[in-house]
């Protein structure tokens, strides 16, 4: 889900919550930006940047609820358009499409002239969410014997295996360059339905992240000298962490699916906030001081998208 950039556009349309919080990924609120809708949050390999608008090839991006249709540049853009209470345009793009919100008192043409001053915008974010669907659908997993998904970086291999209780991790310390060496024993029959094993997989990720995260947070806690209250393993829709200024850290619980650097730049990055309850220069000088190449793991975290785990 993308929102519209700092502009003459939408205006913010939520309170803060009481207690202060900062997403992974927060940044100063665009004045034009409606509330958006949620995405699924969803490891696999970094996406490729997504092509210029000038260079697309003439395509059609459609909103299911799509009202009015727009030429942009070379694309038509059917959109969801909606009257509201508000004092400005807003623009919101979504894996659906785009949906434009309006005041009663502008007219349609006003409208139509403030999507052609964000053409390259919207049509840059069409774009992304057009590719990112993409690669969620080959990302999706057959949930069978023999299925593999990412853990800690690595490839994990299904195995259905009814003498194993729930679900034990093996490691074969012998496997050869480029064949996996983790192995999943689930203790499910060879006929067990897609669904079954879907959980018991879920519920061990779960359990595993609880250990994981909890160790890497008293570590870096240590080392920036915060106290954390409590950890708390979330399935946000659009945030890989957050941080109350109460000392409570959220984590998503599918960062399991990452490599430790990049699970470290998340702990470190949150747990930076009860430091510093903002992105301001200190905020990533914090940030810094226990992880000097956070940069590289940020821009990885932004790139990567989640196995499907329908």
């Amino acid at each position: 889900m993308s929102r519209t950039p700092p502009g003459p556009a939408p205006s913010p349309s939520s309170a803060p919550p009481s207690s202060p919080q900062l997403s992974l990924f927060d940044e100063a609120p665009a004045a034009a930006a409606p509330a958006s809708p949620s995405r699924t949050p969803v490891p696999a390999p970094p996406a490729p940047a997504a092509p210029a608008p000038n260079v697309l090839t003439p395509a059609v991006f459609r909103h299911p609820q799509a009202e009015r249709e727009l030429r942009l540049g070379d694309h038509v853009v059917a959109y969801a358009f909606r009257r509201a209470r508000r004092r400005s345009i807003g623009f919101t793009v979504s894996t659906e499409g785009l949906a434009v919100s309006a005041p009663r008192w502008v007219p349609l043409s006003e409208v139509d002239a403030a999507l052609q001053a964000k053409a390259s915008w919207i049509l840059r974010k069409l774009q992304e969410q057009r590719s990112r669907a993409q690669r969620l659908a080959s990302s999706r997993i057959e949930w069978r014997d023999g299925t593999s998904l990412p853990f800690l970086g690595e490839t994990v291999i299904l195995v259905l295996d009814p003498r194993a209780t729930g679900a034990m991790l093996n490691t074969d310390g012998q496997a050869l360059p480029g064949v996996p060496r983790l192995t999943l024993h689930v203790g499910l029959p060879q006929n067990a339905a897609p669904e079954q094993i879907r959980d018991v997989v879920q519920s061990w990720l779960q359990r595993q992240a609880r250990r994981v995260f909890e160790e890497r947070c008293q570590h870096f806690a240590h080392k920036l000298s915060v106290r954390m209250r409590r950890l708390s393993l979330s399935s946000a829709q659009t945030r890989w962490g957050s941080a109350s200024a109460d000392g409570s850290i959220r984590l998503h619980w599918r960062l399991i699916h990452f490599a430790m650097p990049i699970i470290d730049y998340v702990v470190a990055h949150e747990l930076a906030h009860l430091r510093e309850m903002n992105h301001s220069p200190a905020f990533w000088d914090v940030v810094r001081s226990v992880l000097p190449d956070y940069e590289q793991h940020r821009g990885a975290l932004k790139d990567d998208v989640l196995p499907a785990f329908d």
